[in-house]
């Protein structure tokens, strides 16, 4: 790397739970892991470098152009109209293709520490549209309900994309989240390629009325309101029959006492959000059980949603993973 040793940072940016049942590319939440690390470093040479790519078994880009730190960094400098160099180095500390937001978690990271680099020049908020042309790139859609919960921390609801409307959502304060990420990957861009193209009114009137519902039974902390409007009858019902299991292991969540359970982003993982962390820890379990039955292999994780979006690291800081 570059010899300004005083101009290095790390970040770690955390794993999100995307479209949360009914809220398709509109509502996401971010936990607290997994998630990413990238060091970036500011250079004497023009140009966004990526010097290595850790933890992904040698399958993501080196090239700043594909890979989606590279490009959301990119995007920053040009519109900063800035020329200053940068190097970075992508430690992938989730599993590719989880549905867990991993090309989010990396270009998150990225933006964030280059962005502290420059002496932030923009607002956390400012830096969601160059986090969505990452997105564009992996996945051919430029959809926020990874990027902006991860960088903004919370819930977060997008309200419109042409303008882009991002709107922070109250929740409760004990909601915690498990994630069961089967030991399978699915791509988002293959994921999108299945569903219906043309939804029946009536479909989408039940749809949009459960998002109305679980955004007010979030703000309102209302637990039977924000269980019953976790239903997705549109996505779930095609996404789910790539999911080995998943009937068996959202059954078993609910049966725990889990407020609901349904795919998170375009899956394989799934999570259930849950009123305590004993609850939640419960529902892991029983989530796992059922899936270890059907002889495959999974990891759970257990976190209450996280607030803060992106944090730095100290050199050899490494962020805490919950024992499960």
């Amino acid at each position: 790397m570059s010899t300004l040793k005083n101009k290095q940072i790390r970040v770690f940016a955390p794993a999100t739970v995307a479209n949360v049942a009914c809220g398709f590319d509109s509502l996401g939440f971010a936990i607290n892991q997994p998630g990413d690390i990238v060091e970036a470093q500011l250079s004497d040479e023009p140009g966004v470098r990526i010097l290595d790519v850790t933890g992904d078994g040698g399958r993501l880009p080196r090239d700043s152009e594909s890979n989606t730190a590279g490009v959301a960094v990119i995007a920053l400098l040009e519109h900063l109209e800035s020329r200053q160099g940068v190097e970075m180095v992508v430690h992938k500390r989730m599993p590719l293709g989880s549905g867990l937001g991993s090309s989010a978690a990396s270009s998150v990271a990225a933006l964030f520490a280059v962005n502290k680099l420059l002496g932030e020049p923009l607002s956390k908020d400012a830096l969601l549209p160059f986090a969505m042309k990452a997105e564009e790139r992996a996945c051919g859609s430029p959809h926020a309900d990874n990027v902006a919960p991860g960088l903004l921390g919370g819930f977060v609801l997008i309200r419109s994309y042409d303008p882009l409307d991002v709107v922070p959502v109250e929740y409760p304060e004990s909601l915690y989240c498990t994630i069961l990420h089967p030991h399978i990957e699915l791509r988002t861009e293959d994921s999108r390629k299945i569903l219906r193209k043309h939804i029946k009114l009536k479909d989408a009137v039940i749809q949009w009325s459960n998002l109305a519902g679980l955004i007010a039974g979030l703000s309102k902390s209302d637990f039977p309101l924000i269980s019953r409007s976790l239903n997705d009858i549109i996505f779930e019902p095609v996404r789910s029959l790539l999911i080995p299991g998943f009937d068996r292991v959202k059954g078993a969540a609910l049966k725990s006492g889990a407020l609901g359970c349904s795919i998170s982003g375009s899956g394989p993982s799934v999570f259930a959000l849950s009123t305590t962390e004993e609850k939640a820890r419960e529902v892991g379990l029983a989530m796992k059980k059922a899936f270890s039955e059907l002889q495959l292999e999974s990891d759970v994780y257990v976190s209450p949603v996280n607030r803060t979006g992106p944090i730095v690291l100290e050199p050899e800081e490494e962020p805490v993973a919950p024992e499960f």
